[in-house]
Protein backbone atom coordinates (compact mmCIF):
# COMPACT_ATOMS: atom_id res chain seq x y z
CA UNK A 1 0.00 0.00 0.00
CA UNK A 2 1.26 3.49 -0.90
CA UNK A 3 1.26 5.29 2.48
CA UNK A 4 1.59 8.72 0.90
CA UNK A 5 -1.46 8.10 -1.31
CA UNK A 6 -3.39 6.77 1.70
CA UNK A 7 -2.60 9.91 3.72
CA UNK A 8 -3.49 12.14 0.77
CA UNK A 9 -6.88 10.44 0.52
CA UNK A 10 -7.34 10.77 4.27
CA UNK A 11 -6.91 14.55 4.27
CA UNK A 12 -8.99 14.85 1.11
CA UNK A 13 -11.75 12.95 2.91
CA UNK A 14 -11.47 15.24 5.93
CA UNK A 15 -11.81 18.25 3.64
CA UNK A 16 -15.01 17.12 1.95
CA UNK A 17 -16.29 15.62 5.20
CA UNK A 18 -15.89 18.98 6.95
CA UNK A 19 -18.10 20.61 4.31
CA UNK A 20 -20.72 17.87 4.69
CA UNK A 21 -20.60 18.35 8.46
CA UNK A 22 -21.17 22.12 8.20
CA UNK A 23 -24.28 21.56 6.08
CA UNK A 24 -25.45 18.54 8.10
CA UNK A 25 -25.48 20.61 11.30
CA UNK A 26 -28.20 22.78 9.76
CA UNK A 27 -30.33 19.72 9.04
CA UNK A 28 -29.83 18.30 12.51
CA UNK A 29 -30.51 21.61 14.31
CA UNK A 30 -33.81 22.15 12.52
CA UNK A 31 -34.89 18.54 12.94
CA UNK A 32 -33.94 18.60 16.61
CA UNK A 33 -36.17 21.63 17.24
CA UNK A 34 -39.22 21.09 15.02
CA UNK A 35 -38.66 17.59 13.54
CA UNK A 36 -38.63 18.97 9.98
CA UNK A 37 -36.24 18.04 7.17
CA UNK A 38 -35.41 21.37 5.57
CA UNK A 39 -34.81 20.26 1.98
CA UNK A 40 -34.13 23.88 0.96
CA UNK A 41 -30.99 23.85 3.13
CA UNK A 42 -28.69 22.75 0.29
CA UNK A 43 -29.81 25.75 -1.74
CA UNK A 44 -28.71 28.08 1.06
CA UNK A 45 -25.24 26.52 0.69
CA UNK A 46 -25.38 27.25 -3.04
CA UNK A 47 -26.56 30.83 -2.42
CA UNK A 48 -23.60 31.35 -0.09
CA UNK A 49 -21.18 30.41 -2.88
CA UNK A 50 -22.87 32.72 -5.40
CA UNK A 51 -23.09 35.60 -2.92
CA UNK A 52 -19.36 35.34 -2.23
CA UNK A 53 -18.68 35.21 -5.98
CA UNK A 54 -20.63 38.42 -6.62
CA UNK A 55 -19.10 40.24 -3.66
CA UNK A 56 -15.58 39.12 -4.60
CA UNK A 57 -16.12 40.39 -8.15
CA UNK A 58 -17.32 43.77 -6.90
CA UNK A 59 -14.43 44.13 -4.43
CA UNK A 60 -11.94 43.19 -7.13
CA UNK A 61 -13.28 45.92 -9.41
CA UNK A 62 -12.79 48.50 -6.65
CA UNK A 63 -9.22 47.37 -6.01
CA UNK A 64 -9.51 45.74 -2.60
CA UNK A 65 -6.44 43.75 -1.50
CA UNK A 66 -6.70 40.07 -2.51
CA UNK A 67 -5.99 38.95 1.07
CA UNK A 68 -9.12 40.66 2.40
CA UNK A 69 -11.53 39.84 -0.44
CA UNK A 70 -12.22 36.25 0.63
CA UNK A 71 -12.80 37.24 4.26
CA UNK A 72 -15.18 40.07 3.38
CA UNK A 73 -16.98 37.90 0.81
CA UNK A 74 -17.44 35.14 3.38
CA UNK A 75 -18.80 37.55 6.00
CA UNK A 76 -21.28 39.08 3.56
CA UNK A 77 -22.36 35.61 2.36
CA UNK A 78 -22.90 34.39 5.92
CA UNK A 79 -24.97 37.45 6.87
CA UNK A 80 -26.97 37.45 3.62
CA UNK A 81 -27.76 33.73 3.78
CA UNK A 82 -28.66 33.98 7.47
CA UNK A 83 -31.29 36.49 6.39
CA UNK A 84 -32.42 34.04 3.70
CA UNK A 85 -32.74 31.26 6.27
CA UNK A 86 -34.77 33.54 8.56
CA UNK A 87 -37.04 34.55 5.67
CA UNK A 88 -37.53 30.99 4.43
CA UNK A 89 -38.60 29.89 7.91
CA UNK A 90 -41.12 32.71 8.20
CA UNK A 91 -42.59 32.24 4.70
CA UNK A 92 -42.44 28.51 4.05
CA UNK A 93 -42.52 26.80 7.46
CA UNK A 94 -44.02 28.97 10.20
CA UNK A 95 -47.52 29.16 8.63
CA UNK A 96 -47.55 25.34 8.44
CA UNK A 97 -46.30 24.63 11.96
CA UNK A 98 -49.61 23.14 13.05
CA UNK A 99 -50.33 21.41 9.74
CA UNK A 100 -49.88 17.67 9.01
CA UNK A 101 -46.22 16.72 8.55
CA UNK A 102 -46.60 16.22 4.81
CA UNK A 103 -47.47 19.90 4.28
CA UNK A 104 -44.17 21.46 5.52
CA UNK A 105 -42.26 18.69 3.72
CA UNK A 106 -43.89 19.65 0.40
CA UNK A 107 -43.26 23.31 1.22
CA UNK A 108 -39.56 22.54 1.81
CA UNK A 109 -39.24 20.75 -1.53
CA UNK A 110 -41.06 23.62 -3.25
CA UNK A 111 -38.73 26.19 -1.66
CA UNK A 112 -35.72 24.15 -2.82
CA UNK A 113 -36.98 24.12 -6.43
CA UNK A 114 -37.82 27.83 -6.24
CA UNK A 115 -34.35 28.83 -5.02
CA UNK A 116 -32.64 26.65 -7.64
CA UNK A 117 -34.60 28.22 -10.48
CA UNK A 118 -34.27 31.70 -9.00
CA UNK A 119 -30.47 31.46 -9.18
CA UNK A 120 -30.63 29.75 -12.58
CA UNK A 121 -32.61 32.65 -14.04
CA UNK A 122 -30.60 35.32 -12.22
CA UNK A 123 -27.20 33.85 -13.15
CA UNK A 124 -26.57 31.01 -15.63
CA UNK A 125 -26.83 27.27 -15.97
CA UNK A 126 -23.08 27.01 -16.70
CA UNK A 127 -20.31 26.56 -14.16
CA UNK A 128 -18.93 29.98 -13.24
CA UNK A 129 -15.24 30.36 -12.26
CA UNK A 130 -14.59 31.44 -8.69
CA UNK A 131 -11.42 33.55 -8.25
CA UNK A 132 -8.41 32.03 -6.50
CA UNK A 133 -8.06 34.35 -3.53
CA UNK A 134 -5.97 32.37 -1.07
CA UNK A 135 -2.29 33.34 -0.87
CA UNK A 136 0.34 30.57 -0.72
CA UNK A 137 1.09 29.32 2.79
CA UNK A 138 4.80 28.73 3.26
CA UNK A 139 4.40 26.29 6.15
CA UNK A 140 2.48 23.94 3.83
CA UNK A 141 5.31 23.69 1.29
CA UNK A 142 6.61 20.42 2.74
CA UNK A 143 3.20 18.73 2.67
CA UNK A 144 1.69 20.38 -0.42
CA UNK A 145 1.15 16.93 -1.94
CA UNK A 146 -1.25 16.21 0.93
CA UNK A 147 -2.87 19.53 1.73
CA UNK A 148 -3.14 22.83 -0.10
CA UNK A 149 -4.09 26.26 1.30
CA UNK A 150 -7.80 25.75 0.55
CA UNK A 151 -7.81 22.34 2.27
CA UNK A 152 -6.13 23.85 5.33
CA UNK A 153 -8.61 26.74 5.41
CA UNK A 154 -11.59 24.37 5.21
CA UNK A 155 -10.32 22.20 8.06
CA UNK A 156 -9.50 25.16 10.32
CA UNK A 157 -12.68 27.14 9.57
CA UNK A 158 -14.87 24.06 10.01
CA UNK A 159 -13.22 23.05 13.29
CA UNK A 160 -13.53 26.58 14.70
CA UNK A 161 -17.17 26.89 13.59
CA UNK A 162 -18.15 23.55 15.09
CA UNK A 163 -16.28 24.29 18.30
CA UNK A 164 -17.92 27.71 18.62
CA UNK A 165 -21.37 26.21 17.99
CA UNK A 166 -20.80 23.51 20.60
CA UNK A 167 -19.81 26.11 23.19
CA UNK A 168 -22.78 28.29 22.24
CA UNK A 169 -25.27 25.42 22.59
CA UNK A 170 -23.78 24.22 25.86
CA UNK A 171 -23.03 27.38 27.81
CA UNK A 172 -25.09 30.33 26.56
CA UNK A 173 -28.62 31.23 27.62
CA UNK A 174 -29.92 30.98 24.06
CA UNK A 175 -28.16 27.67 23.58
CA UNK A 176 -29.80 26.25 26.69
CA UNK A 177 -33.14 27.55 25.44
CA UNK A 178 -32.54 25.72 22.15
CA UNK A 179 -31.86 22.48 24.02
CA UNK A 180 -34.95 22.94 26.16
CA UNK A 181 -37.12 23.60 23.10
CA UNK A 182 -35.71 20.52 21.37
CA UNK A 183 -36.50 18.33 24.38
CA UNK A 184 -40.05 19.56 24.99
CA UNK A 185 -41.41 22.61 23.20
CA UNK A 186 -44.63 22.79 25.26
CA UNK A 187 -42.71 22.71 28.53
CA UNK A 188 -40.28 25.32 27.18
CA UNK A 189 -43.22 27.61 26.42
CA UNK A 190 -44.53 27.15 29.97
CA UNK A 191 -41.09 28.19 31.28
CA UNK A 192 -41.28 31.45 29.32
CA UNK A 193 -39.05 30.52 26.38
CA UNK A 194 -40.06 32.17 23.12
CA UNK A 195 -40.17 29.08 20.90
CA UNK A 196 -40.74 31.08 17.70
CA UNK A 197 -37.59 33.08 18.33
CA UNK A 198 -35.62 29.91 19.06
CA UNK A 199 -36.82 28.27 15.85
CA UNK A 200 -35.85 31.35 13.83
CA UNK A 201 -32.44 31.40 15.51
CA UNK A 202 -31.98 27.74 14.59
CA UNK A 203 -32.61 28.48 10.91
CA UNK A 204 -30.25 31.47 11.05
CA UNK A 205 -27.38 29.46 12.58
CA UNK A 206 -27.86 26.55 10.19
CA UNK A 207 -27.97 28.89 7.20
CA UNK A 208 -24.82 30.72 8.34
CA UNK A 209 -22.88 27.45 8.56
CA UNK A 210 -24.18 26.27 5.18
CA UNK A 211 -23.19 29.59 3.59
CA UNK A 212 -19.71 29.31 5.07
CA UNK A 213 -19.46 25.82 3.59
CA UNK A 214 -20.53 27.17 0.20
CA UNK A 215 -17.84 29.87 0.24
CA UNK A 216 -15.15 27.42 1.32
CA UNK A 217 -15.99 24.82 -1.32
CA UNK A 218 -16.23 27.47 -4.05
CA UNK A 219 -12.77 28.74 -3.11
CA UNK A 220 -11.49 25.16 -3.04
CA UNK A 221 -13.02 23.97 -6.34
CA UNK A 222 -12.64 27.26 -8.21
CA UNK A 223 -16.16 27.19 -9.69
CA UNK A 224 -19.83 27.39 -8.73
CA UNK A 225 -23.09 26.30 -10.32
CA UNK A 226 -26.78 26.64 -9.46
CA UNK A 227 -27.08 22.86 -9.01
CA UNK A 228 -24.32 22.31 -6.44
CA UNK A 229 -26.74 22.62 -3.53
CA UNK A 230 -28.90 19.60 -4.38
CA UNK A 231 -26.25 16.86 -4.32
CA UNK A 232 -24.35 18.49 -1.43
CA UNK A 233 -27.61 18.83 0.49
CA UNK A 234 -28.55 15.18 -0.07
CA UNK A 235 -25.09 14.02 1.02
CA UNK A 236 -25.20 16.24 4.08
CA UNK A 237 -28.62 14.82 4.91
CA UNK A 238 -27.07 11.35 4.58
CA UNK A 239 -24.29 12.47 6.95
CA UNK A 240 -26.87 13.77 9.46
CA UNK A 241 -28.78 10.46 9.38
CA UNK A 242 -25.52 8.49 9.56
CA UNK A 243 -24.39 10.35 12.67
CA UNK A 244 -27.84 10.49 14.24
CA UNK A 245 -30.14 13.27 13.10
CA UNK A 246 -30.87 15.65 15.94
CA UNK A 247 -27.35 15.20 17.36
CA UNK A 248 -24.76 17.92 16.64
CA UNK A 249 -21.77 15.65 17.41
CA UNK A 250 -23.50 13.05 15.26
CA UNK A 251 -23.65 15.46 12.31
CA UNK A 252 -19.92 16.09 12.65
CA UNK A 253 -19.09 12.39 12.91
CA UNK A 254 -21.43 11.52 10.04
CA UNK A 255 -19.99 14.21 7.77
CA UNK A 256 -16.39 13.17 8.37
CA UNK A 257 -17.24 9.47 8.02
CA UNK A 258 -19.02 10.02 4.71
CA UNK A 259 -16.23 12.25 3.42
CA UNK A 260 -13.57 9.66 4.22
CA UNK A 261 -15.64 6.84 2.72
CA UNK A 262 -16.10 8.79 -0.52
CA UNK A 263 -12.45 9.78 -0.69
CA UNK A 264 -11.17 6.21 -0.36
CA UNK A 265 -13.80 4.92 -2.78
CA UNK A 266 -12.71 7.48 -5.38
CA UNK A 267 -9.01 6.83 -4.76
CA UNK A 268 -9.03 3.03 -4.82
CA UNK A 269 -11.95 2.35 -7.15
CA UNK A 270 -13.55 5.16 -9.18
CA UNK A 271 -15.15 8.54 -8.69
CA UNK A 272 -18.21 7.16 -10.49
CA UNK A 273 -19.07 5.19 -7.35
CA UNK A 274 -18.95 7.96 -4.73
CA UNK A 275 -22.57 9.08 -5.18
CA UNK A 276 -23.72 5.46 -5.22
CA UNK A 277 -21.79 4.89 -1.98
CA UNK A 278 -23.39 7.89 -0.25
CA UNK A 279 -26.94 6.80 -0.95
CA UNK A 280 -26.16 3.13 -0.31
CA UNK A 281 -24.93 4.16 3.15
CA UNK A 282 -28.17 6.12 3.67
CA UNK A 283 -30.30 3.08 2.78
CA UNK A 284 -28.28 0.74 5.00
CA UNK A 285 -28.40 3.12 7.95
CA UNK A 286 -32.16 3.55 7.61
CA UNK A 287 -32.58 -0.24 7.51
CA UNK A 288 -30.15 -1.42 10.19
CA UNK A 289 -29.57 1.58 12.46
CA UNK A 290 -32.19 4.27 11.80
CA UNK A 291 -31.11 6.25 14.88
CA UNK A 292 -27.57 6.70 13.50
CA UNK A 293 -24.16 6.32 15.11
CA UNK A 294 -24.74 8.76 17.98
CA UNK A 295 -28.51 9.08 17.73
CA UNK A 296 -30.88 7.94 20.46
CA UNK A 297 -34.24 6.38 19.88
CA UNK A 298 -37.06 8.68 20.93
CA UNK A 299 -39.66 7.33 23.31
CA UNK A 300 -43.12 7.78 21.87
CA UNK A 301 -45.28 9.73 24.29
CA UNK A 302 -48.87 8.69 24.69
Amino acid sequence: MDIQFFIELFFGGLTRGSIYALIAIGYTLVYGIIELINFAHGEIYMLGAFTALLVAGALGVYGFPTESILLISALVAVIWCSAYGFTVEKIAYKPLRGAPRLSPLISAIGMSIFLQNYVLLAQTSDFVPFPRLLPPMEFLEYIDYIMGPSDFLILIASALSMGALTLFIRFTKMGKAMRATAQNRKMALLLGINADRIISLTFVIGSALAALGGVLIASHMGQVNFGIGFIAGMKAFTAAVLGGIGSIPGAMVGGLTLGLAESYTTGYFSGNYEDILAFAILILILIFRPDGILGKAKVQKV
